[in-house]
């Protein structure tokens, strides 16, 4: 099995995704981009998924069932919500759903990065 590689991000506002992708880069992690849930429900290799990071408004789809539809497929890839529109619901199902950070936009470059570490070590 191949070491988990990279970091899945799904947003669906392009200059998020671009944003993350760029910072995560440069400090050396590889990305993989998703515009949507469906797009990264549709990818084959979470194995090489150091953790994803979800946002939780995504659309046609939230983030937070994103991720039970992953957990119902048995995959386990540690999740760092992120979102611009914090609430408690919100928060609450997020936890709930076993995220391992839960960032509220914007976000300070260095929560992501600490939060990503925090995957790639778990």
């Amino acid at each position: 099995m191949p070491l988990r590689e990279s970091v899945f991000v799904v947003d669906d506002d392009p200059s998020m995704r671009t944003s993350m992708d760029r910072l995560l880069r440069g400090y050396g992690f590889a990305t993989t981009l998703f515009d949507t849930g469906g797009a990264l429900l549709d990818h084959d290799r979470f194995h090489t998924a150091i953790c994803i990071i979800l946002d939780i408004n995504l659309g046609a789809r939230s983030g937070i069932e994103v991720r039970r539809s992953l957990a119902e497929k048995g995959i386990a890839a540690p999740v760092i919500y992120v979102t611009g529109n914090d609430s408690p619901a919100n928060r609450a199902a997020a936890i709930a759903s076993g995220c391992i950070a839960y960032l509220i936009k914007p976000f300070a470059a260095q929560s992501l990065i600490e939060s990503v570490e925090r995957a790639r070590v778990s």
